[in-house]
């Protein structure tokens, strides 16, 4: 009889103690309860961390062609200057990265043809790229000093014959550092197709003019440039920052109420900025298009706690 009642309390103790469990499931994290898969964000949090909500609707899906390109001066403001005549450079008041404006002495040069001084001037504003002469030096046919109105700069792109037919004049360029981190990016058209090939690369060239008073388009950085050649109509679309990976499965956090769902989903196109979204995420839902990676962050952590708890 003894035997029986220990077996009795033993069983009770362990079915409350799971109860408490099934009870404490959910776990309260200052405003973050988990559940597996998901996690509750009050609304004031959910705001200071940045988390953007957008209803799955439809869309177009752009085809782009990405091309590779590079930042040059523009061909139309830079300056190569040259002296008139031979002789010997005088005076050179002027240095390698100044600001100069238009008409200001570059140089005086000793003629050795006219017996007398004459000035090389600026014949436009811009910044001296290049100084290839000292005091003392004989002018000869070379190039004395460069200067460029950096004001606008040219985002110059090579095209190869495979996509040349897809893209013309006037088109719309997305113009993007190579390097992402750098994180600049700016728009611009197609103004111009060089009448001659590359002739390393067999590549046409095409030029897109960029604003550039900033200064932050510096000639020589590596761009590619995202032209949009078709449009294709999508049932349901969302941006790239909606995605996260979780248990190698791709996925959309819904939200309902104060609760947000990881549900996988299929993707299809892209074009950079935006996802197909074939199945997984109906139109109408609402769900995490920006701060995705917090609410993944989230649920992982509170998962990670959960696991330690049990």
């Amino acid at each position: 009889m003894l035997r029986g009642l220990y077996i009795i309390l033993v069983c009770g103790v362990l079915w409350s103690g799971n109860l408490w469990a099934e009870e404490g499931h959910g776990h309260d994290h200052g405003g973050h309860e988990h559940e597996e898969n998901a996690v509750s964000i009050k609304p004031d949090i959910a705001k200071k961390s940045g988390i953007k909500l957008a209803i799955a609707e439809p869309g177009l899906i752009k085809k782009e062609i990405i091309l590779n390109g590079r930042i040059v001066l523009n061909g139309d403001t830079t300056v190569n200057l040259r002296g008139r005549f031979p002789g010997i450079v005088r005076e050179v008041p002027v240095k390698l990265g100044d600001k100069v404006q238009a008409g200001q002495t570059l140089a005086v040069i000793d003629s050795n043809v006219s017996l007398q001084d004459y000035t090389i001037t600026a014949p436009v504003s811009g910044v001296l790229l290049e100084r290839n002469t000292n005091v003392g030096d004989v002018v000869d046919d070379r190039t004395l000093f460069v200067i460029a109105d950096l004001s606008t700069v040219w985002a110059k792109f090579h095209i190869f014959p495979k996509d040349a037919g897809s893209i013309r004049e006037g088109q719309a360029v997305r113009v993007h550092t190579f390097d992402h981190d750098l994180d600049r990016e700016t728009e611009g058209r197609i103004t111009l197709f060089l009448p001659t090939a590359d002739a390393l690369s067999q590549t046409h060239v095409a030029i897109v003019p960029l604003e550039n008073a900033s200064g932050r388009w510096k000639p020589g950085l590596t761009v590619d440039g995202h032209v949009g050649v078709a449009e294709d109509q999508v049932a349901v679309m969302v941006p790239e920052t909606a995605l996260q990976m979780m248990e190698e499965k791709t996925v959309i956090f819904v939200q309902e109420g104060d609760k947000y769902e990881a549900h996988p989903v299929k993707t299809g196109r892209r074009d950079g900025k935006y996802v197909e979204i074939l199945n997984g995420l109906n139109p109408g839902t609402r769900y995490v298009s920006e701060g995705s990676f917090i609410v993944k962050a989230d649920i992982m952590k509170a998962g990670a706690g959960h696991d330690h708890a049990h």
